[in-house]
C-alpha cells in the first residue's frame, strides 16, 4: 500500500483562501520536496492562500510536512497539533523552523534546519524504518545537481502556475534585517548553469519568476554565471517573459543588455531608503554608493531603455526615520520614474542582527511567542521606533500606503511605465500594482 506525504503551506487567518493576494508563484520548495520523495509515495499539496485545510476534518496523510515563515509559524503549529493528536507524525522546515529549532519541536516530532536535498531521503528513510530523528541539519550544501520540482502536485489556480524557479541561493549583501543570510548564506552558490537551463525551457508557462535571494549575486564568477544564464536562453530561443530579485548590480550594462534581451521585463531591487545614514544603519552598503535620488533616477532610466521595470522595496521605521523623512520617502516613491514602491514596516525577523538588537534594547513589543509571531508579517509594526511612537509609525505607513497604492497613483505610474518601455511590461506592472492595492484593503489600511 502507498504511504501519502502531505505537504501544507499554511499562511494567516487574513490571506487565507485568498487567491486573488496570493504571491503569483507556487510553493517551490514544496514541490523541491515533493521531487526529491521516492516515487512509490502519494503527495498532495494543500497550499492555504488557495484552499484552507479543514483542521476538524484533515485529510488523511502516513507523515505531514509543514513549511514556515515567522508570521506563518502559529497556523503551522496549529496544524500540526491537529495532526499529532491523531498520532500522525509531522516535519517542519523553512526558514522560522531554521531560526528556532527549539521553539518548533515544542509543536512537531521533527526539524529539519537548512535546506533539505542532501537529508531528505534520509528523513523519509527513517520513517519508514521507525526511527525518525528529532532534528536534522541541511545546512547550505553545495549545489552540484538541480532538484527536479514536482510541478503536477500543485493546485492549478495560481497566477502563474509551475512559473518558478531558482538558479542559485544565498545573497551576498548581508542586510542587517534580512533572514536570507542565515538561512541561505551569505555566499551566492548556483546549481550547474545547463541543468538550470534545461528546467528554464522545460517550464511550459510563458512568465517565470527567478525566486534566487540575488540573481545576480557580486562576485565576478556571480556575474559570469548570470551572463551565461542569459546567453543560453538566448541561445536556445526560449522565448519567456521573467522577472527576479536582484540588486542595483543588474544595472552593468552587459549584463543588463542579456537579461533584457533574454526576456526580463521586471526586477525587484531593494532600494529601502534614500536617506545615507539609514541605509548605513542596515548595513546596506551597495546603495550607499547611490543614494542621490539623481543617481537612483539615472538607473531607472537606464533600466527603461532595455525594457526592464523597476519593483523597489522601501522599509519605514528605521532608527534614521523621522517623520519628516519618511513623508519625503513616499513622495520619492510616488513622483520619481519608479515603476512599483512596496512599502513595509520595519521587522525585527528572528535570525537577524536587527532581531538579536532590538530584543537587548529591550524595544519588541510583541513577545508573547509564539502566538505575536503571526504580527511579524512586515504589515505590522512589532518595536518601539527611536524617533515616534509606534502608533504614529504605523499611522504613516498606513498614510503612505493610501497614497503610493491609490488607483490614481497606479494608474500614473502604469501610463509612465507604457511610456518608459512597453504594454507588457506597463501591465505587468499595473498587475503588481493592483495586488498591493487589494492587500492594503484586505488589511483595513485602505477601504
Amino acid at each position: 500500500m502507498r504511504k501519502k506525504l502531505l505537504l501544507i503551506q499554511p499562511v494567516v487567518e487574513a490571506y487565507r483562501e485568498r487567491p486573488d493576494i496570493s504571491f503569483p508563484t507556487e510553493p517551490l520548495a514544496l514541490e523541491i520536496i515533493a521531487g526529491l520523495t521516492p516515487a512509490d509515495w502519494e503527495i498532495q499539496v494543500i497550499d492555504e492562500r488557495l484552499e484552507a485545510l479543514k483542521t476538524e476534518d484533515p485529510e488523511e496523510a502516513d507523515l505531514v510536512g509543514l513549511t514556515a515563515y515567522t508570521s506563518t509559524a502559529p497556523r503551522a503549529y496549529e496544524i500540526a497539533g491537529t495532526y499529532k493528536k491523531r498520532g500522525i507524525p509531522v516535519v517542519m522546515g523553512g526558514v522560522h523552523a531554521t531560526m528556532l529549532p527549539e521553539e518548533a519541536l515544542d509543536y512537531v516530532d521533527t526539524v529539519v534546519t537548512g535546506e533539505a536535498e542532501n537529508i531528505w531521503g534520509k528523513v523519509i528513510s527513517d520513517f519508514e524504518a521507525r526511527d525518525m530523528q528529532r532534528v536534522y541539519n541541511g545546512g547550505n550544501p553545495d549545489l552540484t545537481t538541480m532538484p527536479k520540482p514536482r510541478r503536477d502536485v500543485i493546485p492549478s489556480h495560481y497566477h502563474y502556475p509551475g512559473s518558478a524557479i531558482q538558479t542559485g541561493r544565498g545573497c551576498p549583501h548581508n542586510c542587517d534585517f534580512c533572514a536570507v543570510t542565515g538561512f541561505n548564506g551569505f555566499r551566492r552558490r548556483k546549481f550547474p548553469l545547463e541543468e538550470a537551463l534545461e528546467e528554464f525551457e522545460a517550464i511550459p508557462q510563458s512568465v517565470v519568476a527567478f525566486l534566487d535571494d540575488n540573481l545576480i549575486g557580486y562576485s565576478k564568477k556571480d556575474i559570469d554565471y548570470a551572463l551565461g544564464l542569459f546567453r543560453g536562453i538566448i541561445d536556445r530561443g526560449i522565448k519567456k517573459i521573467w522577472w527576479t530579485q536582484t540588486s542595483f548590480h543588474i544595472a552593468q550594462h552587459e549584463i543588463l543588455k542579456y537579461a533584457a534581451k533574454s526576456g526580463c521585463r521586471m526586477v525587484s531591487i531593494g532600494i529601502e531608503a534614500e536617506n545615507p545614514t539609514a541605509l548605513r544603519e542596515m548595513n546596506k552598503k551597495l546603495n550607499l554608493k547611490l543614494v542621490n535620488n539623481a543617481q537612483y533616477e539615472d538607473l531607472f532610466a537606464l533600466m527603461h531603455e532595455y525594457g526592464v521595470a523597476v519593483d523597489g522595496g522601501f522599509i519605514y521605521g528605521l532608527d534614521a526615520d523621522t517623520p519628516e523623512t519618511l513623508e519625503r520617502r513616499t513622495d520619492f516613491i510616488i513622483n520619481s520614474e519608479l515603476d512599483i514602491g512596496r512599502i513595509s514596516p520595519l521587522t525585527p525577523l528572528p535570525g537577524t542582527r536587527l532581531f538579536e538588537r532590538m530584543r537587548k534594547e529591550g524595544r519588541l513589543i510583541h513577545t508573547n511567542f509564539p502566538d505575536d509571531w503571526e504580527l511579524y508579517d512586515l504589515q505590522n509594526i512589532v518595536f518601539k521606533p527611536a524617533s515616534m511612537e509606534p502608533e504614529e509609525l504605523t499611522e504613516i505607513v498606513g498614510e503612505s500606503k493610501k497614497q503610493v497604492y491609490s488607483e490614481a497613483v497606479i494608474e500614473e505610474k502604469f501610463q509612465k511605465t507604457r511610456k518608459n518601455t512597453d504594454e507588457v511590461t506597463a501591465h505587468m506592472v499595473k498587475s503588481f500594482n493592483l495586488g498591493y492595492l487589494r492587500i492594503a484593503r484586505i488589511l483595513g489600511i485602505i477601504n
